[in-house]
């Protein structure tokens, strides 16, 4: 039987030991170089900031990808996107920007491959903890070899939930609507700042559930596939599939996840 082109798995396993390595390799450079001055400009609005350790983070992915697969798509946070191939890498070079602009740990480098529309790999680092999380499709998700597992929190009020808020004030407040709705029926919520990491530790059971809005496709790429190897429910807010494209991302369990969604169906935004 002739395989699809989405799935070949020899193939997708040399894309991920190479992300894996080119990772660690950005985000160790990111590591040794936080400290000192930093030069911050503002994009898109009050809030959302760049560094010039942003800038120096993607050249260091995209030109290693640019090497390893010419041929290949590229979308990256700072430069967007670039190629047209059938095999797109998606790149977020700091994800967590103002927490690294502030000395804050929480932060990571992210990189994800999408072959023929479908991820097949996500690699999320986290340089400040050492953890280095990865997947590939159909052969699992892992941080530092340790199989991930999803968490098995069935109750909303027993579970601790993750969140981000977009820069833009008008979906800060549909956010806050979400927020609210949630920190009355859930144990407690988190915001701390960096959306590939509240996916690979929700992929790894310390948060039980977890929903954003107006993502990024390189924030959410590799998570997804993080999280659909450790065996979450994804869906848009509608209960739909996940679409990059979206921005919109709803991952749990699958019973705690029903409940998370009839949250948010019920909440009236503004």
């Amino acid at each position: 039987m002739q395989k699809r082109p989405d799935t070949d798995p020899r193939r997708d396993q040399k894309a991920l030991d190479f992300a894996r390595r080119l990772a660690l390799r950005a985000g160790d450079f990111l590591l040794r170089n936080q400290e000192g001055r930093r030069t911050v400009r503002f994009k898109d609005g009050p809030g959302n900031i760049v560094t010039d350790m942003d800038h120096a983070s993607e050249e260091i992915v995209v030109s290693a990808i640019r090497r390893q697969f010419p041929d290949h798509a590229i979308l990256a946070e700072e430069r967007g996107a670039s190629g047209d191939s059938p095999f797109r890498w998606y790149v977020d070079p700091v994800d967590g920007t103002t927490n690294y602009a502030h000395g804050f740990p929480i932060w990571g480098v992210t990189i994800a491959l999408e072959a023929y529309g479908r991820l097949v790999v996500g690699v999320t680092y986290a340089p400040a903890f050492g953890n280095l999380y990865w997947a590939r499709r159909g052969g699992g998700a892992f941080c530092n070899g340790k199989r991930l597992r999803l968490s098995r929190q069935a109750r909303l009020p027993e579970a601790l939930l993750c969140t981000g808020f977009p820069y833009k004030l008008r979906y800060r407040k549909q956010n806050l609507q979400y927020f609210s709705a949630f920190l009355l029926r859930a144990q407690a919520v988190r915001r701390v700042g960096s959306a590939a990491l509240d996916l690979a530790w929700t992929a790894a059971g310390v948060f039980d559930g977890f929903w954003e809005m107006r993502l990024g496709p390189w924030d959410m790429a590799a998570g997804v596939v993080l999280l659909g190897e450790a065996g979450a429910t994804l869906t848009d807010f509608g209960g739909g599939p996940v679409s990059l494209k979206s921005g919109q991302l709803l991952a749990a369990n699958a019973r705690l996840h029903r409940q998370m969604l009839g949250v948010i169906r019920r909440v009236e935004l503004p």
